[in-house]
This record gives structure tokens, C-alpha cells and sequence, in this order.
């Protein structure tokens, strides 16, 4: 037996909110299905479990802030799960043995049976059995759209029950609708229709303060219908009953944001605090990766074509490999260098905030397989839907305000880390080449670096590796 912790999931993390459990005791889990939803002082992470097993006891209930390394909850290995209520009593080194008769007894009429009866077919699998397949996160995927998991046939290996499976099973009644946890147990405890409430999230993605508006309103139209004659106590138990419980910390939308404010100021302020920055920038013509870009971007759907970032977060990516004394963590007074090039990527929130979803390995992906990761997190870090293993184990971090139309940023470092790369918007800029005078599409790249490691020259070759592998693109 070996006990699932709560993770760290980021350097900056103490402690965080268990929000919500997606298995119970008795389920199967293997390693890497996601089995809870923790929140952090920036967002809301879907956190995997690290070992394969059966759920034991869930030590720590929903909503509940824990330290960093609490144990969560017990996965046992090497047994089934145990029937719902029931618990394992036998003694430890003794077999279970199946219920039936004692060896040497056969049942009357068993051995004519068995001699006179033609073979009979193997009885259908349990429900049980025919979602054993399906990991936490498509079950609970499975719940939420209401799809019956014992009618889905598995295409994953084994025939495990995958997500898209799920997705493409058809739903015997509407799916649930799209709310946050807290949302939903806000509206419990109030008595809000969720159905009847707008959501004003994230693809119309209901959230407490959508389920408090609509509490609200229906209070006031019950107090207009309310009779006048009411005694003063009846009066003062609805109103006590109509008061809405007070937001936890970090719920409430404005609360949120104030402490992820509160989480960013406290490591910036350590990064300029105990980080000794030095700053390089240089700019560099994109003419030859706007020319291949073109090109490979003939014929493409929009949603397929690659854009500029793609490329740029490549070659930062390949010259981190380059230069490896700027991939790496500072710690204990000394320089650890990273085993991988894992890319941390500046994603600004709409509703406020920063987070640094990680693209691992990122130096090994082609373009296209790092755009699409690219686009997948940014999406996912938005909607609150990152997975603990995407919020840790960054190298390098990479922020791009191109979009913005800043023409260049130089950034703060994120400890323990000891660089950081920022790229401006493409503009177009006159440029001189081979003597000539013309226009070019430019890109300003600066680096934020830490003096404890390296000196302004070691960054320096780092800068010349990204331009000279953004002038044959093709090679990325």
C-alpha cells in the first residue's frame, strides 16, 4: 500500500485546495489517469495519479487546503477492489477461497449435468467488468454526458475504454450542464436550477457568482409574493435560509484573482529579489521563415497552418541544446542542468493572471506537433483543465506578447529556473543585406538571464544560436 500525496505543482506551491474527487475507494486506477482536481493559488489542476492499483480510503475530503506532501489517499496494489461497504477482514498470508462447495463434494445432479447438458455460452460480463477498462477521468467524462460505459465498445489497447470513445458514444438524455464544482454545490445549497442559470464562463460554463446572481433574483420575486402578515420569526428563519453561505477562499472570482496576484508579486519579488538579472536582446530577420512558412502553408486549412510562434519556440527549444548552461535550475548555491529541454510557456488568463502550462521535451517535436501542443495548452490553461504533470519540471520559459504588438518584453525570471526568453511582435522593418537597402519582416529577441550562472557571453551564443536556426528553417 502506498499513499497518493498531494503534489507539488510548482516551485511556488505550498500547499493547495483538494476541489474534487473523480474516483472512490474500490476504483481501479493505473498510472497517469487523473483522479482529483486541486487548486492551486493560480488555478485549478487536474492532477494524475503517480502509481497503478485500487483506490483504499480517501484520507481528505473536497475542499479541504492541505500542505504539500499530505496524503490524499490510500492506493493498494495486488488485490481487487472490494464491494461497495465491504471490507477485506482476512488475515494477511491467508487466500480468500471462492464461495461454493468443498473440494471433493459435488452438488447433486452437478455431474449429469456436466455429462448430459449441451456446452452453455460464457454469461456476459457484469457492468462492473465492462467498465473495469475505463480509467477515472473517462468515467467521470461518462457521467457527465450521461453515456452508459457497459454499451460503449473500448478501442484503446485491450479494449480500454477511451475518451473518445465516450465523446462518440450517443447520450441517452442531455448532457449535464457545463458548471465549475463550487458552482455546483453553490446551487445545492441554494436551491438554483442550474439549467435555468446563464453561465458567463468559458463556453458558457456556469460559476458561483452566475448561481449567487440567480439566487439573488430569486429572492427578490419571493419577497414581492411574500406575505406581509408573516410572523417576525418566520421572517427572520427565510431570510437566514436565503442568505447565501459565504464563498471559501479563492472562489470567489475577484478573490481569485486577488490571490493569484498575491501568488505572482511574492515570486516575482523572491526572483528580483534573490536572482542577479542580465539582460541581452537582438533582432533578427524572419525573411527566410515567413518564405517557408508560405510554402508549407499552401493548400492547409486555417486551423492546420503553422504561424511564426511555432518556429520561434522551436529554435529557442534547439539552441537551449546548444547552449545547456542556460537549461537548468539554480539550487543549493549551485547550477543543476536540466536532463531535458522542457519549454514553459507565459499564458496570460482573461480573467486576469499569468500561468506557465510546460511543453516537455519541446526540442525533439517538429513544428506542427509543437503547434498543436502549443494550442492545445493555451486553450486548456484558460478553461482551468491543465494536468499536474503540464504545471511542473520547466527548464526554460518562453513569453511571446507578439500578439500584443509589443516589439519586445524582457521578462522576469521564474525560479529556480535561470533563464527566460521573450519575443516581440513581427514587424516590418528596413534591413540591409549584402549591401542592399529593402524591407524585412524582424523580430526582436531578448534574454533574461541569471549572472550566478552564466555571464553575458555564454548568453550571447545563446541569442546567435536562435537567429542563425531561424535562417534555415527548414532544418527545425
Amino acid at each position: 500500500m502506498s499513499a497518493f500525496t498531494m503534489p507539488s505543482l510548482g516551485a511556488d506551491m505550498d500547499e493547495g485546495v483538494l476541489r474534487e474527487w473523480l474516483v472512490g475507494p474500490g476504483d481501479q486506477v493505473r498510472r497517469g489517469d487523473v483522479v482529483a482536481i486541486v487548486e492551486t493559488d493560480k488555478a485549478a489542476i487536474e492532477v494524475e495519479c503517480f502509481e497503478s492499483g485500487t483506490v483504499g480510503q480517501l484520507l481528505v475530503p473536497p475542499g479541504t487546503r492541505v500542505p504539500v506532501g499530505t496524503p490524499l489517499a490510500e492506493i493498494e496494489h495486488g488485490r481487487e477492489p472490494a464491494g461497495p461497504g465491504r471490507k477485506d477482514t482476512r488475515k494477511p498470508g491467508t487466500r480468500a477461497r471462492p464461495a461454493g462447495p468443498e473440494p471433493g463434494k459435488e452438488p447433486a445432479g452437478r455431474a449429469a449435468d456436466a455429462v448430459d447438458s449441451p456446452a452453455r455460452p460464457a454469461p456476459e460480463p457484469s457492468g462492473e467488468a465492462a467498465c473495469a477498462g475505463a480509467g477515472p477521468l473517462v468515467r467521470h467524462l461518462a457521467q457527465l454526458r450521461g453515456v452508459d460505459l457497459t454499451a460503449v465498445s473500448g478501442t484503446g489497447p485491450g479494449g480500454r475504454i477511451t475518451r473518445a470513445d465516450v465523446e462518440h458514444a450517443p447520450s441517452p438524455r442531455a448532457p449535464r450542464v457545463r458548471a465549475t464544482p463550487y458552482a455546483r454545490r453553490l446551487a445545492h445549497d441554494l436551491g438554483v436550477d442550474l439549467t435555468a442559470v446563464r453561465g458567463t464562463g468559458e463556453g458558457g460554463a456556469v460559476r458561483g457568482v452566475d448561481v449567487r446572481t440567480a439566487a439573488q433574483g430569486a429572492d427578490v420575486r419571493a419577497g414581492g409574493q411574500a406575505d406581509a402578515a408573516a410572523r417576525p420569526a418566520e421572517s427572520r428563519r427565510d431570510s437566514e435560509q436565503r442568505t447565501p453561505p459565504a464563498a471559501p477562499a479563492g472562489e470567489h472570482p475577484g478573490r481569485r484573482t486577488d490571490t493569484m496576484r498575491r501568488a505572482i508579486a511574492e515570486l516575482m519579488s523572491r526572483s528580483k529579489r534573490e536572482i542577479p538579472h542580465y539582460y541581452l536582446a537582438t533582432t533578427i530577420d524572419l525573411t527566410a521563415g515567413q518564405t517557408w512558412l508560405r510554402r508549407i502553408n499552401r493548400g492547409r486549412p486555417p486551423a492546420d497552418r503553422l504561424v511564426p510562434a511555432a518556429l520561434l519556440m522551436k529554435a529557442a527549444a534547439l539552441a537551449a541544446r546548444e547552449v545547456p548552461a542556460l537549461n537548468g535550475y539554480w539550487r543549493d548555491e549551485g547550477f543543476v542542468p536540466g536532463t531535458e529541454i522542457n519549454v514553459g510557456v507565459a499564458v496570460s488568463l482573461r480573467q486576469g493572471g499569468l500561468l506557465a502550462p510546460v511543453i516537455h521535451r519541446a526540442d525533439t517535436l517538429a513544428p506542427e506537433t509543437l503547434m498543436a501542443h502549443l494550442k492545445d495548452l493555451v486553450e486548456r490553461a484558460r478553461r482551468g483543465r491543465l494536468r499536474g504533470s503540464e504545471t511542473t519540471g520547466a527548464t526554460l520559459t518562453v513569453t511571446n506578447l507578439g500578439e500584443q504588438g509589443v516589439e519586445s518584453v524582457f521578462g522576469v525570471i521564474h525560479p529556480p529556473q535561470v533563464a527566460l526568453v521573450g519575443f516581440g511582435a513581427v514587424v516590418e522593418r528596413p534591413w540591409a543585406r549584402n549591401g542592399m537597402l529593402g524591407v524585412c519582416p524582424v523580430v526582436t529577441v531578448t534574454l533574461a538571464a541569471d549572472h550566478r550562472a552564466t555571464d553575458g557571453a555564454v548568453g550571447a551564443r545563446y541569442l546567435t544560436a536562435v537567429d542563425r536556426l531561424l535562417q534555415r528553417p527548414e532544418e527545425l
